[in-house]
This record gives C-alpha cells, structure tokens and sequence, in this order.
C-alpha cells in the first residue's frame, strides 16, 4: 500500500511518500506525478515514511527525472538506509539528486 500526499506551492510540487513503492503501486505515482509536472521547475519526492522501492518504481523515478532534466530540478529526500542501498546498487545514486538531513549525534 502506498499513500501519497502532494501539494504546490507556485512551481514546485512536493510529493511525500508513505508505505510500499512497488508494481501494484507506481502507477499511482506516476499518475500524480504527470497530473501536475509539466508546468513545475522543481519537484520534490519525500521519502521519509517509505518503506520500500521495486524496479517499477525506480522506473517510475527514472521517467520524472528525465522530464525534469529538460524543465528544471528534482530531488529526493529523507531516504531511508535500505532504499539509499538500492539506489547506489541500481546507479540511482548517480542519476538522482538525493537530499539526506543530517543524522542528530547521539
């Protein structure tokens, strides 16, 4: 299961991620995505609360970026350790602008 939640805000739409990133569920992204993309300079997915990515969903990233390349920027953020593993394994990691904040000492 995947919720998504988007907002705009003038030409950056902000797309915040929860659950599952997987077949059943790219789709839906990539719905929201093409909703609301081709008038944006910067997009913005918040990975905070997803909890896992499929190839589908990498695919999904890949077509967004590309779009992005051509209009503006995109970025990634809050990624958690499992899915920043599949990003450097796959080559995401040197396709995608990822944005971690930086982890509190303890």
């Amino acid at each position: 299961m995947l919720n998504l939640e988007k907002t705009i805000e003038e030409t950056t739409l902000t797309i915040t991620l929860e659950g599952r990133l997987d077949t059943s569920t790219a789709p839906d992204l990539e719905k929201c995505l093409m909703d609301d993309i081709a008038e944006k300079t910067d997009v913005v997915l918040d990975f905070d609360k997803l909890e896992y990515i499929s190839s589908a969903g990498l695919r999904v990233l890949l077509a967004a970026q590309k779009i992005m390349n051509k209009q503006g920027a995109m970025k990634v953020t809050n990624v958690n350790e499992t899915i920043m593993e599949i990003f450097e394994v796959t080559g995401f990691a040197d396709i995608l602008t990822v944005e971690n904040e930086p982890e509190e000492e303890a």
